[in-house]
């Protein structure tokens, strides 16, 4: 028999972790529960999520390496040399980390194509959080730059109102709420702009069970603060902390899925194995 795939290492992990985890605290982790309430229980200790944080970031001072260093988004357009698929991981100006190790701390991990039959590409991803060329943007289609919005509009007094509200129906936001939210649309695309970032080429199928989103869920339940002890904190200064979207605060991520999930180590090994892969090409 060949080595076990990272699905079947995935599916191995969670059959365990339902046979170890109480009745109450499956109840508890379900979506509709509430976090601030009832969270599910770490199911690793303090010392192993140390010790995993510093091969995690060990692992991105390798991809750093691989792909000749991080970029950042305002340098950035179509015409470089982008995989088809892959995952992110953005840093930001001031956040360093603390208890893992010197550097930069992770703030956003992110994916695409998690839907089957999606024709999304990592640049197109990368491109709605960037903001279109005369550095607008729109943060309807891009959950980061909205995240990142309402931190601004909460800090610095922007006037959009109507930020948080979404177009549904179609229609509901007019030409005159998208003029009035202009510029802190700019806002966004300058913060964004300057945050650098990695890649990993991840060339997958489309899928809600794709390799993707195994790295992107567990990167996220890694590298969140929302249990203690808070190993990587955010600066005092963090623009994140004047966000009040969900759980960005709590986590020190702008995400704000999987902050409270538990994370399966082996994530590791396929992030070390795909590194290898691009380096070798």
């Amino acid at each position: 028999m060949g080595a076990p795939t990272y699905l079947e290492l995935r599916a191995e992990f969670y059959r365990k972790l339902r046979r170890l985890e109480p009745r109450a605290a499956r109840r508890a982790s379900k979506p509709n529960s509430d976090p601030a309430v009832t969270r599910p229980p770490m199911t690793k200790t303090p010392d192993r999520r140390l010790e995993d944080l510093k091969r995690f970031y060990d692992l991105l001072a390798r991809l750093e390496e691989t792909v000749g260093g991080a970029r950042r988004l305002s340098e950035c357009s179509g015409r470089l040399d982008w995989p088809e698929r892959g995952v992110y991981f953005f840093m930001e100006d001031g956040e360093i980390r603390a208890g893992s190790g010197d550097g930069p701390r992770v703030v956003r991990v992110g994916t695409h194509a998690l839907r089957a039959g999606s024709t999304s590409r990592l640049w197109g991803r990368l491109r709605s959080h960037r903001g279109d060329r005369y550095g607008v943007g729109n943060h309807r289609l891009s959950i980061f730059r909205g995240h990142v919005g309402n931190a601004l509009r909460n800090r610095d007094g922007f006037d959009a109102p109507d930020w948080d509200r979404r177009n549904k129906p179609r229609g509901t936001i007019t030409r005159e709420i998208r003029e009035r939210e202009r510029p802190l649309e700019e806002a966004v695309s300058r913060t964004i702009g300057a945050m650098p970032f990695l890649w990993l080429a991840v060339e997958d199928a489309p899928g809600p069970d794709s390799l993707r989103g195994y790295l992107e869920r567990n990167a996220i339940a890694l590298l969140s603060e929302y249990r203690p002890p808070r190993l990587d904190p955010p600066s005092e200064s963090w623009l994140g902390l004047h966000c009040e979207r969900g759980r960005v605060r709590p986590s020190g991520l702008w995400n704000t899925n999987h902050v409270d999930d538990p994370y399966d180590p082996a994530f590791l090994d396929e992030l070390a194995r795909l590194n290898d892969r691009m380096g070798s090409r």
